[in-house]
């Protein structure tokens, strides 16, 4: 590679960068680019206030305000919630039946069963019980449902 190409970098180069970064996130959203991207615009702005800076100074500084920028990034996320769903279940199906009573339409028998949930049937575990009995999820084993019997 010729590296007196290295040595033409102008800031608006770290601004195209800094855009195609960003659009890697639109694309792949990852909450990591979009930090890098904000990196890599700052390195240009630095560029245009001190445009002697070598190309080596610049990618340096672009590590480390990459690296510093997703530390932020993270804690700022973490700490205002911002990937806090409503739904914090949504991909754990399992996890979303926890507290809820069901009817057994098979009988459990030598500790396991299943049961249909919805237009599923999931496998479950616990104590033999006759088909009629409710049940109640009280954990998630993988997939499947940990019940015990409703008392009623």
């Amino acid at each position: 590679m010729d590296l007196s190409l290295l040595d033409k970098l102008v800031f608006w180069h770290w601004w195209v960068v800094a855009l195609v970064l960003i659009c890697i996130e639109i694309f792949a959203p990852s909450a990591f680019f979009i930090w890098c991207g904000i990196a890599a615009a700052v390195t240009g702005i630095a560029l245009l206030v001190i445009p002697v800076m070598s190309w080596q100074i610049q990618f340096i500084l672009f590590a480390v305000l990459s690296l510093v920028s997703v530390i932020l990034g993270r804690m700022y996320v973490s700490t205002r919630g911002v990937m806090d769903s409503d739904q914090p279940a949504l991909n754990r199906r399992g996890e979303q039946y926890l507290g809820r009573t069901f009817t057994l339409e098979e009988p459990i028998s030598n500790g396991t069963g299943r049961v249909r949930v919805g237009d599923s049937y999931w496998r479950i575990q616990g104590d033999d019980m006759d088909k009629g009995s409710r049940i109640k999820v009280i954990a998630v084993n993988g997939s499947t449902l940990v019940v015990e019997a409703v008392n009623k």
